[in-house]
């Protein structure tokens, strides 16, 4: 993707964006977690996805102060070549999420225990991620 076609898929955001981005990331995580321990799978997998999107625009805001707005898909490329070390680190936990979105907020199909157990792990890494690199505990 060409520097204006990435450029072409952001927005803008401040470091106030970055602080709410991690709210609602920790926001996330703990319904994920919650659920997950409820045996309510297809709950903790979709918020698990919504708790990595969340903290990857918290990466990114403040690292490059823009977040993706293309296709879910494509984010993590954004956090990647946002966030440095901190990005690719996040951009590989962001990419065992993805996959789930659809199942988890349209698929019939049943997420399965250790499909929520992996997803609500890699939650909770790229959201210590955020944390790290937003500054805030």
């Amino acid at each position: 993707m060409t520097p204006s076609r990435r450029l072409a898929k952001t927005r803008s955001a401040t470091s106030a964006d970055a602080n709410a981005y991690l709210a609602k990331a920790r926001e996330f995580l703990r319904a994920a977690v919650d659920s997950r321990a409820l045996g309510n799978h297809v709950a903790a997998a979709g918020n698990a996805v919504h708790a990595g999107i969340a903290a990857a625009d918290a990466i990114a805001t403040v690292r490059v102060g823009a977040v993706w707005i293309g296709e879910h898909s494509q984010a993590a490329g954004h956090v990647e070549g946002a966030g440095g070390s901190d990005g690719r680190q996040a951009a590989a936990q962001l990419r065992r999420l993805l996959p789930l979105k659809t199942r988890a907020e349209y698929d019939p199909r049943p997420v399965t225990a250790g499909e929520a157990a992996a997803a609500v792990k890699a939650a909770e890494r790229i959201v210590n991620i955020a944390e790290r690199v937003v500054g805030v505990r």
